[in-house]
């Protein structure tokens, strides 16, 4: 059964981990989650449980990989779908140097039978989804052609009915990954063109969204929208958003939800988690509130002692 992506939170290098979803997953329970981007040799090679163990309570989670090598894909797809994630995603989107100099990532979009081989090795392997993410074009390769030409060949020669469009190109030299996603220019028409031109492909935009009415817009063209740094540095927007496309009134509070990521933080700790790896997520929760920045001081402090002390205090007031 193919996953519900109307909403889904993207794939962020460092923010992203089992912590955050855990997270997100108290004020959405609608939202399609992902991975990090994790590298195929970190499963294959590495600690596979460490990379790919997430609670049950995070469902329904999609894991992005990185790499090209079609072999590799297919044992680390094969490996996730035995962890239970609930679709493969490709990263064909990251412009970071360490990631153009493993040839994989934003640079696959210049050969695009390259992708199409490791879809297909990894839908061989495995009865999940095996989506893309990619951008519009890279460098002075930002024509509406090229992504056409992407799209159709990755679909036709992989097998890819799913794709996640981030509505900006990259640019591999000149300009960090940060900047790789402010500075290029949106254009979400491009998302809704390649669905004009392939209607029996799910589309997934991604990209800029900062209002409820932004996102709604976006439904009729595509089939869905996926949220990133809104997501991360105001979790709130999650539950607005919950109640808008899913029509869900159970509402949780920022309080019930402080209540809950103590508890949690509380069994990590006897996990040997430390309480900074969690309680950095979680600085957005009460932005644009009065008391956020007593909430920011009960996280740093609760980081500092490794101790849940001063967020109970802070959910007591």
């Amino acid at each position: 059964m193919s996953p519900d992506r109307r909403l889904s939170v993207a794939p962020m290098m460092d923010w992203t981990d089992r912590h955050c979803r855990f997270f997100h997953r108290l004020l959405s329970p609608h939202a399609f989650l992902y991975t990090e981007m994790i590298h195929t040799n970190a499963i294959v090679r590495g600690d596979t449980h460490h990379h790919l163990y997430f609670r049950p309570e995070e469902r329904a989670v999609a894991l992005q990989l990185g790499g090209i090598e079609p072999k590799a894909l297919a044992e680390a797809a094969k490996r996730g779908e035995e962890y239970g994630y609930a679709e493969i995603n490709l990263n064909c989107g990251c412009p970071s140097d360490r990631v153009q100099a493993g040839e994989f990532g934003a640079c696959l979009m210049e050969t695009p039978e390259r992708v199409a081989e490791a879809v297909a090795a990894m839908k061989t392997a495995v009865k999940i989804p095996v989506t893309v993410k990619t951008r519009l074009g890279i460098d002075d390769k930002e024509d509406y052609q090229f992504l056409h030409d992407f799209v159709s060949t990755v679909h036709e020669q992989g097998g890819c009915d799913v794709f996640i469009l981030h509505a900006r190109k990259a640019w591999l030299k000149g300009l960090s990954p940060k900047e790789n996603r402010s500075i290029p220019p949106l254009d979400w028409s491009r998302p809704h063109r390649i669905k004009t031109d392939f209607p029996k492909l799910e589309i997934i935009t991604n990209g800029g969204f900062e209002t409820v009415s932004d996102i709604a817009a976006q439904f009729g063209p595509v089939d869905g929208v996926m949220i990133g740094r809104k997501a991360y540095h105001e979790p709130y927007f999650l539950t607005e958003l919950e109640t808008a496309l899913f029509k869900n009134g159970q509402t949780p509070s920022r309080q019930s939800v402080v209540e809950k990521m103590i508890a949690y933080i509380d069994e990590e700790r006897e996990r040997c988690t430390e309480a900074k790896r969690i309680t950095k997520h979680l600085f957005g929760l009460f932005h644009g509130q009065k008391n956020s920045k007593a909430w920011k001081h009960a996280l740093m402090e609760s980081a500092k002692s490794n101790t849940t002390k001063a967020l109970f205090d802070f959910a007591k007031e």
